[in-house]
């Protein structure tokens, strides 16, 4: 897909299409003070700009009031099978009859497509929103692997477009009533696990599962 160029929104509604990378966003209350902000024509006026609630954690609230248990799969390195670990979670779950949404996060480097056999899947669109793409008959998954025209297209994009996919899967994706949903998020600490979890404490998450390795290479400290 093509890169993202500047900071600008890609989505995000609160995101000035002139931001400067890692904008926390203007209904954010760090709006014009985080360091992220310093040099941006927009500091000014977000730093002295009413606040509100961001009508789209609302919308997400809404969404995801049907999920009854959240979980999010972390680790601090690529490659300790993090992604392995969120599959086989969401076939156990499913396994025991429960209904399962398994959501890919991991917008520069989705894996859970080639994991689960659905390389070449389309996402359809309804007027309840997107459809996952189901891999048993309860057990549905989102990745943006499934709008990439090639599977080896690179994703390259700033934290502000990746934010605005993330907001969009969370408010948009019709999931329907399941009994859990696990977020599969790409390695390390940034932007998109700030996100991730800003959004979803809003909708009651259940917790997160870390999974690393022993070595000492695998640490982040």
């Amino acid at each position: 897909m093509e890169n993202g160029g500047g900071g600008g929104g890609g989505g995000r509604s609160d995101v000035p299409d002139d931001a400067n990378e890692h904008c926390p966003g203007t209904q954010s209350e760090d709006a014009g003070k985080a360091d992220a902000c310093a040099g941006c024509p927009n500091q000014q006026i977000c730093a002295t700009a009413p606040k509100g609630p961001d009508p789209d954690v609302v919308a997400i609230v809404e969404r995801l009031a049907m999920v009854k248990h959240k979980i999010l799969v972390l680790s601090g390195k690529g490659g300790v099978g993090k992604s392995t670990f969120s599959a086989q979670l969401s076939f156990a779950l499913a396994e025991m009859e429960h209904q399962v949404g398994l959501l890919d996060i991991d917008i520069c480097g989705p894996s859970i497509p080639k994991m689960l056999g659905l390389e070449g899947q389309d996402i359809h669109q309804s007027n309840l929103g997107w459809s996952p793409v189901y891999v048993e008959s309860n057990l549905g998954v989102m990745s943006i692997g499934f709008m990439l025209p090639n599977p080896d297209d690179a994703v390259i994009w700033r934290g502000p477009r990746k934010n605005g996919l993330i907001k969009q899967f969370l408010k948009d994706v019709d999931w329907g009533e399941i009994d859990y949903l696990v977020v599969d998020a790409p390695p390390g600490t940034s932007d998109e696990h700030i996100s991730i979890v800003q959004y979803l404490q809003a909708t009651g998450i259940d917790g997160a599962i870390i999974v690393t390795t022993p070595q000492q290479v695998h640490e982040v400290r």
